[in-house]
């Protein structure tokens, strides 16, 4: 008798325990652990309640779609649309829509289904270099910018510089190019004014503010040059430069750029821009160039491809440049910033190699 009892007592007692192991293997599926049933990659449940699919990735299928949700993808990527194991694929390039007429038929009839793109795209790749605010990488920047600018490397030896060079700007000087006619050179001058006051530039504020917005001379000459060389000298003009640059220029191109998960190159190619063209957002400034390049490729920080988006972004510098007659030469971007970008220099690390105006140059 306590034989046949023990042997159903442990009958029932490893019945008991394959029950409650089940159970717990359920519940754990039931919590997330578990992904698609008979998907052995398992895919995490996308949000699309803005009426469009938030990306969320897995080391090999990224969520872009819930049924009936359009979506996008960069170049030609494999997209599979189903659900729990049964799927059917699709090449796919540019947009799509999750559903069974654009992918030819329903892999699984009454089950909600959705939409995964092959690799994930949802986090641009970290950045393995420095940024252009490394002072090596912004010396870099300075003699990129100068060899398009003043054919010359040595940007240092710019802060003198000014000529008009009949673009409609007026006057065109110093190391970044600030220019009479558009505001930026009356900033500069009342900057500088500002911490050396009775500088020899002083004087000429008046003018400045007459001719801002103009290409007239007025007021400023016949002197004007003669005296800007002479403030070239001072140190504290020099600061001045320096600081107008940074505060105009170089820190809001760096930092939309690094918003917009670029690299140094694109770091660079974003200061180059607003340099010539402007901080403003009419479609051949620099706001408005970004905003032309936006609508044929994403930023990597919304998932896009880096290389892609800066093409899309040169095209829309480079036709921007050709509404210009002053500005029609477009070699700073054909054999200067797409050679990097060709040769995949995303870090714009050196040696560098380059042609402006067909004139060569290395940076070692």
């Amino acid at each position: 008798m306590s034989l046949t009892s023990n042997t159903a007592n442990t009958v029932h007692l490893r019945v008991a325990l394959t029950l409650a192991m089940a159970g717990c293997i359920a519940l754990m599926a039931g919590c997330g652990g578990g992904g698609d049933a008979g998907s052995p990659d398992g895919v995490a449940a996308a949000s699309d309640t803005d009426g469009t699919a938030r990306a969320q990735a897995t080391s090999t299928w990224t969520r872009v779609a819930s049924e009936g949700k359009s979506f996008t993808v960069d170049g030609v990527k494999t997209v599979r649309y189903g659900a729990d194991g049964k799927y059917v694929y699709k090449s796919v390039s540019s947009t799509g829509k999750c559903s069974n007429s654009f992918f030819g038929s329903d892999p699984n009839v009454g089950v909600s289904k959705h939409c995964d793109v092959k690799g994930s795209t949802d986090t641009p790749p970290p950045p393995t270099g420095v940024d252009l605010t490394d002072p090596r990488k912004k010396d870099i920047a300075m003699q990129l910018v100068s060899s398009a600018e003043n054919s010359s490397l040595d940007w240092k030896a710019q802060y003198t510089y000014i000529e008009d060079i009949d673009d409609g700007r007026g006057y065109t000087a110093g190391i970044i190019g600030f220019c009479s006619g558009t505001g930026d050179m009356l900033d500069l001058v009342e900057y500088y004014s500002g911490n050396t006051p009775g500088n020899v530039l002083a004087k000429y504020l008046p003018a400045l503010r007459k001719v801002n917005g103009s290409d007239s001379h007025s007021g400023l000459d016949p002197n004007f040059q003669k005296d800007w060389h002479t403030a070239a000298k001072d140190s504290a003009f020099q600061k001045a430069q320096d600081h107008e640059r940074d505060r105009v220029y170089f820190n809001p191109a760096v930092n939309q750029a690094k918003a917009d998960g670029l690299r140094a190159l694109g770091q660079f190619i974003y200061y180059d821009a607003i340099v010539m063209h402007g901080p403003g957002e009419d479609s051949v400034s620099f706001g408005g160039i970004r905003k032309t390049a936006m609508k044929k490729a994403k930023t990597p920080a919304q998932g896009g491809n880096e290389t892609t988006y800066l093409n899309a972004f040169l095209d829309a510098r480079k036709a921007a440049m050709l509404t210009e007659a002053a500005h029609d030469d477009t070699s700073r971007v054909d054999t200067e910033q797409r050679v990097f970008l060709k040769n995949g220099n995303l870090d714009l690390n050196t040696p560098l190699s380059w042609k402006t105006y067909g004139d060569p140059y290395t940076i070692k």
